[in-house]
């Protein structure tokens, strides 16, 4: 019982360091201007190409197709 609570316990302790490590690096790369995430899909210009299309009669399917994104996204 005690080797399995010693085990538990280093394995708590190396999971708090990956924790604080990570936190310090996602801070450090804000503070050089790096935004976290996925880059988005619809770019302003994007939307409003579509729009222009949407306004002209087409779908919301046609547009999207034809600025090669999703519907969804869109």
């Amino acid at each position: 019982m005690l080797v399995f609570n010693i085990f538990g316990s280093l394995a708590q302790f190396e999971r708090d360091l990956i924790r604080e490590r990570t936190h310090a690096g996602l801070k450090a790369a804000r503070e050089r201007g790096n935004k976290g995430g996925r880059r988005p899909v619809v770019t302003p210009d994007k939307l409003r190409k579509a729009r222009a299309h949407i306004a002209a009669g087409l779908t919301v399917r046609e547009a999207a197709a034809r600025l090669k994104i999703g519907k969804t996204a869109l």
